[in-house]
């Protein structure tokens, strides 16, 4: 019940910065939009602060979590799992495109221009990607398939900036970017300039 009640408050809270902004949503607006008393809400998060920390913690461990999953099907060759974590990743922006959610994900970053908590959250979180994107690449050059002249770290980060970047073009532009060429052609091109010759 607890977990449940956790989850309605957390997906309520995320409509409502999703339309409002951070800085413009009110608890109150949680409570009103959940249907839950206030006393409700606040017994779960003491704070808004609260809340969109739990909402960041939500949303990236779940990125993790498909991350995770790729470095656990290392009978696969590098390639195939990239891919297929395009796919995951293609389908989870898509969601959250679906559920009105994008602005959200934009607003997490904005704030972490001006607190240092967030942005200390927001870098653990690209640190654990590039950790787990450098270990596939590992074992990618470890099985022949990547050249052992590849840099994982670098390449881990290039792959992230270009995940970024083009969701963030996408978003702004979405009239001339087709998401799913565009990353699956990013991908190719990182796949031809590490592949073992």
């Amino acid at each position: 019940m607890r977990d449940e009640r956790n989850n309605q408050i957390l997906s309520t809270a995320a409509l409502v910065f999703a339309r409002r902004g951070f800085s413009q949503a009110r608890m109150d607006d949680i409570v009103q939009e959940s249907g839950l008393s206030k006393g409700a809400i606040y017994w779960y998060f003491k704070s808004k602060d609260d809340i969109i920390l739990a909402l960041m913690q939500r949303f990236f461990d779940t990125e993790m979590e498909k991350i995770q999953t790729l470095l656990t099907r290392s009978d696969e060759p590098s390639g195939t799992r990239l891919e297929y974590y395009n796919k995951l990743m293609i389908a989870s922006v898509r969601q959250i495109e679906e559920e009105g959610l994008m602005p959200l994900f934009y607003e997490f970053y904005a704030l972490a221009t001006r607190q240092e908590s967030v942005r200390q959250f927001i870098r653990a979180y690209f640190e654990r990607f590039r950790e787990m994107a450098a270990h596939l690449i590992r074992q990618g050059i470890a099985q022949g398939e990547l050249a052992p002249s590849v840099d994982p770290d670098l390449t881990a980060i290039t792959l992230s900036a270009l995940y970024e970047g083009i969701i963030l073009i996408w978003t702004i532009s979405p009239e001339t970017v087709d998401l799913e060429a565009q990353i699956g052609s990013a991908l190719h091109t990182v796949l031809r300039g590490i592949q073992a010759r």
